[in-house]
């Protein structure tokens, strides 16, 4: 098998507890996004909206003083990608947020420290 990476479905913005009600009624008010049902999710201080074929996930953070965009990658094989990202020198980040459990997966950031979800998930061609 050979290794792959694709996008993954969720694009999280995170912002500081300050702007977060603003910035939920930017996305449902003034773009008029569709809000999604989080019956399956702990976090009390997130939102989520169709965007696409994407989630956008709004989620207050304490102690964040300015926005910052995290991104979701799938892998085919979370094993794989953890050496070959290794190999080519990319920070890991694995302190940055638990993962929910039984999700294989690990956290790493770009260059321009954009933070990346890599995980597990048949990747299609």
């Amino acid at each position: 098998m050979s290794l792959k990476f694709s996008p993954g479905k969720n694009i999280a913005i995170k912002v500081p507890n300050h702007e977060f009600e603003q910035t939920v009624a930017f996305y449902a008010d003034i773009l008029g996004l569709t809000r999604l049902s989080l019956q399956d999710v702990d976090a009390v201080d997130s939102v989520a909206f169709e965007f696409g074929d994407k989630n956008l996930w709004i989620d207050a953070v304490d102690n964040l003083s300015q926005a910052e965009v995290w991104l979701e990658i799938a892998t085919n094989s979370i094993e794989e990608a953890a050496n070959y990202l290794e190999q080519k020198g990319v920070s890991r980040r694995d302190k940055i947020e638990p993962l929910p459990s039984g999700l294989k997966g690990f956290w790493i950031s770009s260059p321009t420290n954009i933070i990346h979800l890599i995980h597990e998930e048949p990747v299609s061609r």
